[in-house]
Formats: C-alpha cells, sequence, structure tokens
C-alpha cells in the first residue's frame, strides 16, 4: 500500500504482455500521487518518466496526459512528453496548445519546452524538423507570457526552429518585434544563432551597420596573440583595435573566431562575443581577453595551426594564427 491508502498495483493487473492493464497503471498512479507534493526537484524526474514508459498505450492516455501535467510541475516532463508527440504528434500538440493556457508556469513551459525540435538530452522529434508549423501556435499563444522561464523556453524552441527553417523565424521575428518588451526579448534570444550567423536579414533587423560601397564599416582593424606557441591547457591573451567608419552611430557585434582543429585535422569555427553596442561614428575600440586552451566537456583541443579572426558585425576585419602543441605529459609517481 502507498501511503494515503493508495493501493499498489498487483499481479492482475498485468496482461499477457506483462504490461500494465488500465486498472493497474492507475493503481500505480495514484501510488505516485500520494508523495508526489513532498517529490520536487531533478531527482524526481522518474515520476513522468514512469508515465513515458508505462504509459503511452491508447487506454492510457487520459491518464497519462493528466499525470504529465501533475508531475511537471514538480520534476519537468520534457523528455517524458517526446513519444507521446512521436506517437501522435497531432493529437498531442492540441494538448501542448491547451497547456500553454495553462494557469501554472510550469505546464506552459512544457507546452514549449517539449516540443523544442532539437531539445538538448532529449530525443528529436524529426517531424517538427521537417515542418515546425504544429509548434507555432503554442509559441504565438507564449509570445507575452509573463514569466521569464517560460519565455526562454519559446526563445529556445525559436533558436532550434532556425537552425532549421531560417526563413520562418525571420517572418516571425518581423510579426513580434515591437509587440512588447518581453516578446522583444524572446525574438532577440531565438535568433541568437542567425545574429551569429550574420543573416543579413537578421542583422538589419536588430539594427547592427551594413557595409557601404564609399565606406566599408571598419576603417582599420589589428588582432594579436600572445604567446603565439603554447600547449594544451595553457593561456593566451589576444589583443584587438579596430576603428569604424566616420558618420553616423554604428551599432556594432565585435567577436573572434577560432577555427579549432579537430581530431582528423579538419577545423571547425567557434565564436565568442568581445562586444556589442552601438558606438559614435569613427569611434576606436579595443581591449583585450584571455583565452584558455584546457580542455572541456564540450570541447577537446588538439595540436595544430589555429587561425583566429576578428569579426565585426560577422565580416571578417583582422587575424591572426596561433600554434597548439600537445600538453606536456605528466610525471608518474616516483619509484
Amino acid at each position: 500500500m502507498g501511503r494515503a491508502g493508495a493501493e499498489s498495483p498487483d499481479a492482475a493487473d498485468y496482461g499477457d504482455t506483462g504490461n500494465l492493464s488500465a486498472a493497474g497503471y492507475e493503481k500505480a498512479l495514484a501510488v505516485l500521487y500520494a508523495v508526489d507534493k513532498d517529490c520536487t526537484g531533478f531527482p524526481y524526474l522518474i515520476f513522468p518518466d514512469f508515465v513515458e514508459v508505462y504509459g503511452q498505450a491508447e487506454e492510457h492516455w487520459a491518464l497519462s496526459v493528466a499525470a504529465l501535467e501533475r508531475f511537471t510541475q514538480g520534476a519537468s516532463a520534457e523528455f517524458a512528453v517526446r513519444p507521446f508527440l512521436l506517437r501522435d504528434p497531432q493529437r498531442m500538440m492540441e494538448q501542448m496548445l491547451v497547456w500553454s493556457r495553462h494557469s501554472n508556469e510550469h505546464v506552459r513551459r512544457l507546452a514549449s519546452e517539449g516540443c523544442r525540435p532539437r531539445l538538448p538530452w532529449g530525443q528529436a522529434l524529426p517531424v517538427f524538423k521537417r515542418d515546425p508549423s504544429p509548434v507555432l501556435p503554442v509559441l504565438e499563444q507564449l509570445k507575452d507570457d509573463p514569466s521569464l522561464y517560460v519565455r526562454k523556453s519559446v526563445a529556445n524552441n525559436l533558436n532550434d526552429i532556425a537552425k532549421d527553417h531560417p526563413d520562418v523565424v525571420i517572418g516571425i521575428a518581423r510579426r513580434w518585434m515591437g509587440s512588447s518588451t518581453r516578446t522583444d526579448w524572446i525574438v532577440r534570444h531565438g535568433c541568437r544563432s542567425l545574429i551569429r550567423k550574420a543573416n543579413p536579414e537578421i542583422m538589419a533587423l536588430f539594427g547592427y551597420a551594413g557595409e557601404e560601397e564609399s565606406a566599408p564599416l571598419v576603417a582599420a582593424a589589428a588582432l594579436t596573440v600572445d604567446p603565439a606557441v603554447l600547449r594544451i591547457g595553457e593561456s593566451c591573451v589576444l589583443s584587438y583595435e579596430l576603428r569604424v567608419r566616420e558618420g553616423e552611430p554604428v551599432r556594432v557585434r565585435v567577436e573572434y573566431g577560432i577555427d579549432f582543429v579537430k581530431a582528423g585535422g579538419k577545423t571547425s569555427r567557434k565564436l565568442f562575443l568581445l562586444s556589442d553596442k552601438t558606438v559614435p561614428g569613427g569611434a576606436r575600440l579595443s581591449a583585450v581577453r584571455t583565452h584558455r586552451w584546457a580542455d572541456l566537456t564540450t570541447r577537446r583541443h588538439y595540436p595544430g595551426g589555429h587561425r583566429i579572426a576578428l569579426l565585426v558585425n560577422g565580416r571578417e576585419a583582422a587575424s591572426t594564427e596561433l600554434i597548439l602543441e600537445a600538453a606536456v605529459p605528466e610525471e608518474g609517481p616516483l619509484e
């Protein structure tokens, strides 16, 4: 017996295949319902996980939807809901739209986070990678949500969509911009990948200065690295200076990009933001940045020549090169 008199399923509640019957599934949920108010946070993702594993049968649909709605308020059901979306996307997205109007911010967030096409650490949703249109009504409903927790999810969903359908997100950004400060925040964060790629339409939408035939945006620029040769695990200092064209104030996004050498010898560029602001015409900008070459869980370093570029509004203004050598092997214990 669970707490508060909840009755646990027994052998009679399992069918020939070993799956819970409708009655057995309901009993099992009653056990979880008896304790879930005291079970919140990451460890209790096991509650929605139970629904994912045992609740996908057609006869469990209503019970599972109610359980996901309840459990997400204490431990997010963003992962558990995805198999339901893969199984019956139309039916589940109708439910997600209902959830997007819920009074609880955790349920509203589930409506957006659960249908992200590229949710990190979650199952991808190929159906929404191909066609994100079923997701858009949920995002429309939540585009001015009072909860930052929800707005972050909407922005992340847009950013996912932008990786496969940039034109869709550009259109949304144009329609939403200026609606409210909350919606403008979503648009900005939802377009961050497009900004990093210096998509011309998005750059113009956010007011970043473009090139002019008679006057390039950057009049002069220089980038240096010290030391120019170092080992994996060490740090270098990057120094840059640039001067923008004379005339009207301009909005500039200054980044440095490193073409990291990969295991197979190819390179892959990663961008690092230095500055993003509006400056007067003719302004001179300069700064130094320390960059560590230690291995991370998300990035491993390999020896070789690494090209480093200074970018202003997505265009290279200067570059330099650094030679990365293998780390010094650690000495073993003395015999």
